[in-house]
């Protein structure tokens, strides 16, 4: 980074969630705070009203854990890909773009599905935060249950398409992404070990090579 082409040495950074790829906030960092973030792995800021470092999440434990960092091109803003702990903004929502109690916009459908597949994940590493939560019970319940689950839910998909049945598909459907969820998680893989499965038979088709 060229801090030198500001004249407070600092630089703006916008921090994005690394999974739902949604924008949880803006910083600045000098030298220093770069130093420290990349020493840590949490993100730590150069706080222009307390003329102090300051590393986000030291009072609330909310820290931002670095994945990535990538430069513009003029080299005067950086852009880092991080994993919240817990809400962002200090008023208790996910980012700071967010206005409690108000309607939010819209989050793309990818996004979403990721921030669900965060809530599936949080259910089966504390199991008795919530102890109405039906993720959590089928957990516990064990994987011949949610597998059981997941071809029911199949079935169930496939009978509407056939049928025409297109309010009954939605819904079959967002079982079955549901359920399938879950049994990634209960497997210990992720959406993104799936995702990259696709990118690569993509990748693989592209170039023209023929899978047999």
């Amino acid at each position: 980074m060229d801090f030198a082409k500001m004249p407070d040495g600092l630089i703006p950074v916008i921090v994005q969630d690394a999974h739902t790829g949604q924008v949880l906030m803006l910083g600045y960092q000098n030298e220093e705070a770069q130093r420290v973030t990349r020493q840590t792995g949490r993100v730590t800021f150069f706080s222009r009203s307390k003329q102090r470092l300051w590393t986000k999440g030291e009072t609330s434990g909310n820290y931002l854990t670095v994945v990535s960092e990538h430069e513009d091109c003029d080299q005067d803003a950086l852009l880092i890909l991080a994993r919240p702990d817990g809400p962002t903004c200090h008023r208790g929502t996910t980012s700071c773009f967010e206005q409690p109690q108000q309607t939010r916009y819209p989050a793309p459908a990818v996004s979403f599905v990721a921030e669900l597949e965060r809530l599936v994940q949080r259910r089966h590493q504390h199991p008795d935060e919530d102890p109405k939560s039906y993720t959590a019970s089928l957990f516990r319940k064990g994987m011949p249950i949610i597998a059981q689950k997941v071809g029911e839910e199949a079935v169930e998909t496939v009978i509407d398409a056939v049928g025409g049945n297109l309010e009954g598909l939605k819904g079959e459907a967002a079982d079955l992404l549901y359920h399938l969820l879950v049994l990634l998680t209960a497997s210990g893989l992720s959406l993104e070990d799936v995702v990259g499965v696709l990118k690569q038979r993509h990748t693989t088709i592209s170039g023209g090579v023929r899978r047999e």
